[in-house]
């Protein structure tokens, strides 16, 4: 029951696609992650994500099951949040070359990259 600082908890760490977690409330977690380019395309199918920028723009892109001619994309500015719904494909983006930091909140169970393996796939996030 102490307060977090955010801004602190991200000069501990600096390996990007590599969630960080700094809190727990019930079954949620809450992380913290840093990204630049592209991650992995995947979904959850039975959790919900949320997104918040809180340094930089996430392009988060979306298309319908496996199918990459049904594709579109949402921009996600500093400050703002997205939600993921369970079973939606997605694939988190930034323009070349810029770290964005994120917060999310998401169930303790929830996969890194769903039922997808991939070198970037993290199964334990430490805790910062």
């Amino acid at each position: 029951m102490k307060p977090i600082n955010i801004k602190e908890k991200y000069t501990k760490f600096d390996k990007q696609w590599h969630p960080h977690q700094i809190a727990v409330v019930d079954d949620m977690q809450v992380i913290l992650a840093k990204i630049s380019g592209e991650f992995v395309w995947h979904s959850h199918k039975d959790e919900d994500e949320l997104f918040y920028v809180q340094k930089g723009v996430l392009e988060m892109r979306f298309r319908e099951s496996g199918n990459t001619e049904n594709e579109w994309s949402e921009i996600v500015n500093e400050g703002e949040i997205i939600v993921v719904p369970k079973g939606v494909e997605h694939c988190p983006t930034t323009k070349e070359g810029e770290e964005v930091h994120l917060l999310l909140f998401e169930k303790q169970n929830t996969a890194h990259t769903g039922d997808v393996q991939h070198e970037k796939t993290q199964t334990e996030y430490p805790k910062i």
